[in-house]
């Protein structure tokens, strides 16, 4: 059953939700685990396609987007889709090792993945949102870990 780890930032901003994706990607990475991100919305997945780049010195994630069509298997560790196109059926899932959710609702599929991260900042409505998906799955009777950072 996917373990689902809760993170909780002070702050309230979308770089910091961002940004704190991208080092958990970072760690997922180094570990060798395969990560999807679920973003909001194409411009938050765009975003984070430059964070991946800059989000730190001499680091780079490598990854692509979920609809850019592959001539290969998928050889990237981090796969970034967003809730509309998931919508319009351009997401590519897999049953990989990390999923983080960056958006407001329980993402379809997460239970293929071994972790589900869902990431909150100090908004209100996110910390709500947030609140309605861990009654969710605690409910459903998923493993909970809550991080207050």
């Amino acid at each position: 059953m996917t373990q689902v780890d809760f993170y909780i930032l002070p702050e309230t901003s979308d770089d910091s939700r961002l940004t704190f994706a991208c080092r958990l990607a970072g760690k997922a990475v180094q570990r060798e685990l395969s990560v999807f991100v679920l973003a909001e919305s194409e411009p938050d997945a765009r975003r984070l396609d430059e964070l991946l780049w800059t989000f730190a010195q001499n680091s780079f994630i490598p990854h692509r987007f979920a609809w850019a069509s592959a001539a290969t298997p998928v050889a990237e560790p981090v796969i970034i889709g967003c809730k509309s196109r998931a919508e319009d059926g351009e997401n590519e899932t897999h049953d990989w090792d990390l999923m983080i959710n960056l958006t407001g609702e329980v993402p379809d599929e997460f239970g293929r993945y071994e972790r589900l991260a869902e990431v909150l900042d100090a908004d209100p409505a996110r910390r709500e949102h947030g609140r309605e998906r861990y009654r969710y799955y605690r409910d459903r009777g998923y493993e909970l870990k809550t991080h207050q950072l």
